[in-house]
């Protein structure tokens, strides 16, 4: 079973991308979505509660408590990534061997930080989907609750665009319509099924 590594920095289409191939039968592994899911989860309240038992509110991880939390404490957003990091990787693992048990000739593990945390190491293709930064800005603007501030340091904690591109095996341009970049994808997946390595 071939792996792929699926990345793009905010607003340049990677769920768009990530929801064609789940069109095509493919299973895709979305790593925000389970970030989400360990938050809401008795797993997560496990792991979240002996470091900050204040954002444990009705049997959950309750998000804009954990956000005070680091943010009065800066040490505990390491603290907090290590064991969120951990927790992901051994679902996701999971996730790969229930897709090669199943027969699936491909999956997909969308990570937002594939490069930026070394987990393009663990897949056997990377796939970065791109647009010019003014197109970017543009349509992470367009995002409710968007703000220049917040996208700055969004942007500051992901590689550049550029160095994404120079590490990806195949990138896919987002520059034109939601039926373009559909169409895009689409041959990039019947690329890889008939040619997997």
């Amino acid at each position: 079973m071939i792996v792929v590594g699926l990345t793009g920095s905010i607003a340049m289409g990677k769920s768009e991308v990530a929801s064609v191939f789940a069109a095509h039968k493919i299973p895709v592994f979305d790593s925000d979505k389970e970030v989400h899911r360990l938050y809401d989860s008795g797993e997560g309240v496990a792991l979240f509660k002996p470091l900050v038992p204040e954002a444990i509110v009705g049997g959950r991880v309750n998000r804009p408590k954990l956000s005070e939390a680091v943010l009065a404490d800066k040490s505990l957003l390491e603290k907090l990534e290590t064991i969120v990091h951990a927790e992901i990787a051994r679902r996701r693992t999971r996730f790969l061997e229930n897709a090669e048990l199943q027969g699936h000739a491909i999956a997909v593990v969308d990570v937002p930080l594939l490069f930026e945390k070394e987990q393009d190491k663990h897949v056997d293709v990377t796939i970065v989907v791109s647009a010019p930064e003014w197109l970017q800005h543009q349509r992470a603007l367009a995002r409710p609750g968007m703000t220049e501030e917040k996208l700055e340091m969004i942007r500051a904690r992901q590689m550049p665009d550029a160095g994404k591109r120079a590490r990806a095996d195949i990138i896919i341009e987002n520059i034109a319509t939601l039926e373009d970049l559909r169409r895009t994808t689409a041959a990039v997946i019947q690329k890889l099924r008939k040619h997997p390595s």
